[in-house]
């Protein structure tokens, strides 16, 4: 089945059809170029508004340098896959200097429209069966509570930012704002047949601007998550990326943790790949022996369902990678081999996804290539600005390659995006690298012992924390956190700990070198 949240799109004699990736005429498929499919689907998804030349080089090119045309020859294919061109622009209307538009009259058709019998009344129970879908969710337009007033404006701008921001995630379907935006009601969960739903209101409370938002399930009808945030009316514009930022954070963490509570209740030889996905995902950032094999098993299930998964291939990268970083097995080379391999696999199947290139970017890691997978690594936050996790893992390739001041930086940036992450005790650990390269050892140690206690943490943080007090002159706290990292893993030792962290030749190898021989590492 498809994804219950895809939309065909219909005018004239054609229907351009999400799901399938297709244009027909009159029932028959149009050969078009994948650039071309993509095109039409940006253009006609977003039918109420211009779309710039910016938005379709960042979702066509995936962000790539192109040409004026490059750009010019796929509106003049997509014009002529669709009896259109650029003398008539009866469909597709170019406006000079800013953009494209499209102007043809749509008809959208969702499957739960195309597919009544099984959306109908219960529509939620189709949607809860898929298992093999991405989850869906719509972003509604804020309700506007009070007088109308200049603050209105956020009511639509803030949920078409988040609707941007969710589809860059990749883990989700995001229904399209022209369809969305059809809805200022909870109505849309069945008219659309999809699982989540974020919506709430705005409101002007004396002197503030009171933002409420919701994320709730519509199959159960619990709410996953509720904030309100409050701004004086002068400081909104500054304070809406970071509430943007919040609410991506907590849509993707409490759908991922309601995803995996879902898949637990369904018997293990009926898990679709989206379900045997959350809990490989649930199971993968524990850092241990047992759970990372079980998510292992878990992606491979869900590649048994989808063979052309990419967060299936991505998922055991992470775990090719995990195995190597901790040494649960003696082949480390081959585990990096495995981990780039399954990268690549991941890129082939989905190249937009930050998640594939974020793994990408770790197999050159181990390897000591800092700056290829630095570049990797930018790719990912480029494709997504608020992946956490990518961010993160650029600021500890940029620590070990010595460039302190951007680790810095995208450590704290990490932290701030993603405060509930589960690795964040991993960006602290890496934020007392950063002091440590700086010579400021109290602030290291401190960072150091705030990661080890942070939950999640494991041996190497534990060699983190003891590299950090004993360069402040707390040896007996230093020896300590050694006495703990050898109950977790009688092997540690210096050698294995610098190819999990390799850091460039330098100063500030040669300090952790000497520190962790006299700490007898």
């Amino acid at each position: 089945m498809g994804n219950p949240a895809a939309v065909t799109y219909k005018f004239g004699d054609f229907a351009l059809d999400e799901a399938r990736f297709e244009l027909c005429h009159n029932g028959e498929p149009v050969p078009c170029e994948p650039q071309v499919l993509s095109l039409l689907l940006l253009l006609c998804a977003n039918s109420d508004r211009l779309v710039d030349k910016d938005e379709i080089v960042e979702k066509v090119w995936d962000g790539r340098i192109v040409s004026e045309a490059a750009i010019s020859a796929r509106i003049k294919s997509a014009r002529k896959a669709i009896g259109d061109d650029g003398a008539a622009q009866r469909l597709i209307k170019t406006i000079h200097g800013r953009g494209f538009r499209f102007i043809g009259d749509l008809e959208f058709v969702s499957r739960a429209e195309a597919e009544p019998a099984q959306f109908a009344s219960g529509a939620g129970q189709g949607v809860e069966a898929a298992g093999s879908q991405r989850p869906s969710i719509a972003v509604l337009p804020l309700r506007r509570i009070g007088e109308p007033g200049p603050y209105d404006f956020i009511a639509d701008a803030m949920p078409d930012e988040l609707i941007m921001d969710l589809s860059r995630l990749r883990s989700l379907f995001v229904i399209a704002r022209g369809s969305s935006f059809r809805f200022r009601d909870r109505e849309v969960g069945d008219a659309l047949g999809v699982r989540y739903l974020l919506g709430g209101s705005v409101e002007k409370a004396g002197n503030e601007i009171v933002i409420r938002l919701e994320l709730s399930d519509t199959v159960s009808g619990s709410v996953l998550w509720a904030e309100a945030y409050r701004s004086g009316a002068d400081e909104l514009q500054q304070l809406r990326s970071e509430i943007l930022r919040q609410v991506v954070m907590h849509v993707e963490i409490r759908i991922a943790q309601n995803e995996a509570q879902l898949a637990r209740a369904q018997q293990a030889n009926s898990l679709g790949s989206w379900s045997a996905y959350h809990l490989g995902l649930d199971h993968m950032f524990r850092f241990n022996r047992a759970d990372t094999d079980l998510a292992a098993d878990y992606f491979r299930r869900a590649l048994e369902t989808d063979p052309h998964f990419a967060r299936a291939y991505g998922g055991l990268s992470f775990t090719s990678f995990q195995r190597a970083f901790m040494r649960f097995d003696a082949d480390r080379d081959a585990l990096v081999s495995q981990a780039r391999d399954f990268a690549q696999q991941a890129i082939d199947n989905d190249r937009l996804d930050p998640f594939s290139h974020f793994n990408m970017g770790r197999s050159f890691w181990l390897e000591g290539d800092l700056d290829r997978s630095r570049s990797s690594l930018s790719h990912a936050v480029e494709l997504c600005p608020n992946f956490a996790q990518g961010v993160y893992v650029h600021g500890l390739a940029s620590t070990l390659a010595g460039d302190t001041d951007t680790a810095d930086d995208d450590l704290r940036h990490a932290i701030a995006l993603s405060p509930l992450d589960p690795l964040r005790y991993a960006m602290i650990g890496s934020r007392s690298f950063v002091y440590t390269l700086r010579g400021d050892y109290e602030k290291a140690a401190e960072l150091g012992i705030q990661a080890a206690l942070t939950p999640g943490a494991h041996k190497h943080i534990d060699v983190i924390a003891a590299i950090g007090t004993a360069l402040a002159g707390r040896r007996s706290e230093a020896e300590a956190w050694v006495a703990r990292a050898h109950s977790r893993d009688t092997g540690v030792s210096a050698a294995d700990f610098l190819k999990s962290f390799p850091f460039a030749q330098g100063e500030g190898r040669e300090l952790i070198e000497r520190t962790l021989a006299d700490l007898g590492l």
